[in-house]
């Protein structure tokens, strides 16, 4: 049973480091390189990712310039962010792409919240979803095993205690996103 309550944790843990992931994708207003995290540049027929073929780097707060190891690449990088529709068009100097964040609206700031909160739902539904399954496990387990009605209560308890844990986490993170989101 401490196998199953390991097992779930880690479920748990894996569900908020995806959301945390999922956060780094959204800009609020700065720029951040990890929005062209999953961003795939066509390196001499092999998808490879951006960071693998240049120099990644933000020289002022709503700017990322992208200089490429290998300058034919240029326009491949460029290709491969407008195909990746981050919403932001580069520009092309010849020696390096940049993208220039424009500042967000409050509109848009109001957006990126939605989106955020969406994110932090999805989460939790996960959580719940691991919840739920490491009950039933719990129970069949338990009946399986010879295991009294009070032990199977204690490792419902315990899963519940996890879940409730992991439930505040997850609000904490898409708290402090949106806050970062809405900040001018």
């Amino acid at each position: 049973m401490e196998e199953l309550l390991q097992k779930c944790e880690s479920k748990m843990t894996k569900s908020l480091e995806n959301l945390k992931h999922e956060f780094t994708t959204i800009r609020a207003g700065r720029a951040n390189p990890h929005v062209l995290d999953d961003v795939q540049v066509d390196y001499y027929g092999t998808p490879t990712p951006l960071a693998q073929v240049g120099n990644v780097s933000v020289p002022e707060p709503r700017m990322i310039c992208i200089q490429p190891w290998d300058a034919s690449m240029l326009k491949e990088i460029e290709h491969a962010i407008n195909k990746a529709d981050i919403g932001i068009n580069p520009t092309n100097d010849g020696k390096m792409v940049r993208l220039v964040f424009p500042d967000l609206t409050e509109e848009r700031r109001k957006e990126l919240a939605k989106d955020v909160k969406k994110l932090g739902e999805e989460a939790k539904v996960a959580v719940r979803n691991i919840r739920r399954d490491a009950m039933e496990h719990v129970k069949k387990k338990g009946k399986d095993m010879g295991i009294s009605e009070d032990e199977i209560k204690e490792y419902e308890d315990d899963v519940q205690e996890k879940h409730d844990e992991y439930i505040k986490k997850i609000d904490e993170a898409v708290k402090a996103k949106t806050d970062d989101v809405m900040t001018v």
